[in-house]
């Protein structure tokens, strides 16, 4: 896309185009399909991201915007998931 930002019109042609091909197909356009979507791409891959309406729409634009932490996990004993989130968190510093 032209000027490092997003061209939807540029984009539809792209993935209009005779030959066209794409290794992974994510579906949906939230925190979690675009992580996904980023991910697969550092990786190499050719990834289509498809969104029925604009990113981060639904639930993500509702988010509370806090990072979690596992704080009811470690309510609840389970302190491997309280570590796993933990080691999460910690990849986004």
């Amino acid at each position: 896309m032209s000027g490092g930002g997003l061209n939807r019109d540029a984009a539809l042609q792209r993935v209009r185009q005779a030959g066209a091909h794409w290794d992974i197909l994510v579906i949906g356009g939230g925190a979690t399909g675009v992580g996904i979507a980023m991910d697969a791409a550092s990786r190499g891959f050719q990834t289509l991201l498809v969104e029925q309406s604009d990113f981060g729409k639904g639930t993500s634009s509702r988010s509370t915007k806090l990072v979690h932490g596992g704080v009811r996990y470690l309510e609840q004993g389970n302190l491997t998931l309280v570590r796993d989130a933990l080691r999460e968190r910690a990849c986004l510093r």
